[in-house]
């Protein structure tokens, strides 16, 4: 497939609908070509691990990949993250998660066996960011949501660099849910409107590794991710 050369300054989703998967992959292929060849090999070799991990899963109507693509690039990109561990985590962010017994290399495999083949491969502060973005196991009589906001405080209390895949996740999750159909919109947005304060705390915090305009354009897609929760949950 053939790619117009403002593919590197094209909106994420422009190239999802247009170019699909192919697309993203060569905007993070682009993106990439700044670093030295042993870090782009690192770069494509998490691309490779979670294209592998993740090759049945899809997000509504597409790979689940381009999530993950769309992730590391806003990261490189918006974000102005040079940091390889940290690219290399947002790639990865979601492999210990969903498929931690293809991950560990056995079946009924713990977390911590799988974050441990993480380290083995890419680096234990790799497999650190990757942890303290991967939700726990909940406790099914206490409130999913809840929990969930809870270890996100918690968890990114202590890993600032962690706070910046997190907030790439959400805005592709949370801005992005105008891209979801059907019941899943309304179970999204009653999951994610109450981030909204939590995440602009966390990126309002003074250790928060990004720069001052930075933090001033994710503050916005917060705005907007709220503008659109209210919409579908506001007007039910």
């Amino acid at each position: 497939m053939e790619f117009p050369t403002y593919i590197g300054t094209m909106p994420l989703h422009a190239i999802t609908e247009i170019y699909g998967e192919p697309g993203l992959r060569e905007r993070y292929r682009l993106e990439i070509q700044r670093f030295a060849p042993p870090d782009r090999d690192r770069l494509a070799a998490a691309l490779d691990l979670a294209g592998e991990l993740h090759r049945e899963d899809r997000r509504v109507r597409e790979p689940y990949v381009n999530h993950l693509l769309r992730v590391a690039i806003r990261i490189m990109h918006h974000y102005e993250v040079s940091d390889v561990d940290v690219i290399a985590a947002a790639v990865l962010h979601d492999t210990v998660e969903d498929h931690p017994d293809a991950l560990a290399g056995k079946d009924g495999a713990s977390t911590e066996e799988a974050v441990a083949e993480l380290a083995k491969r890419f680096g234990d502060r790799v497999a650190r960011l990757v942890e303290a973005v991967t939700n726990p196991e909940y406790d099914p009589s206490y409130d999913k949501h809840e929990q969930y906001r809870e270890h996100v405080r918690t968890s990114l209390d202590g890993e600032p660099w962690a706070r910046v895949i997190k907030l790439s996740d959400f805005t592709d999750n949370g801005v992005g849910v105008i891209h979801t159909t059907g019941p899943k919109v309304e179970r999204l947005a009653t999951k994610y409107r109450p981030m909204v304060p939590v995440l602009r705390e966390l990126v309002a915090r003074p250790d928060t590794p990004l720069s001052r305009l930075v933090k001033q354009h994710i503050a916005r897609h917060l705005d907007l991710a709220e503008e659109r929760f209210a919409a579908i949950l506001d007007g039910r």
